[in-house]
């Protein structure tokens, strides 16, 4: 009995398989990924004017 139930349940996964469809979207799939890098620009830009403030003096009078 178990090998009949086994065989039908093989056949209906096999029916089944047969009405599935894969197809490509017709769109490409879009990642959008935004990234918070504003700090670290901050960051270099404040290192960088510091080292040309401490570099010309004149330039920047307190």
């Amino acid at each position: 009995m178990t090998t009949v139930r086994t065989a039908t349940m093989a056949g209906l996964v096999l029916m089944l398989g047969a009405c599935v469809q894969v197809q490509a979207p017709e769109r490409p799939i879009e990642i959008n990924l935004n990234v918070n890098v504003r700090q670290e620009v901050l960051l270099r830009l404040e290192r960088d004017a510091e080292a040309i403030i401490e570099e010309n003096p004149e330039l920047f009078p307190q």
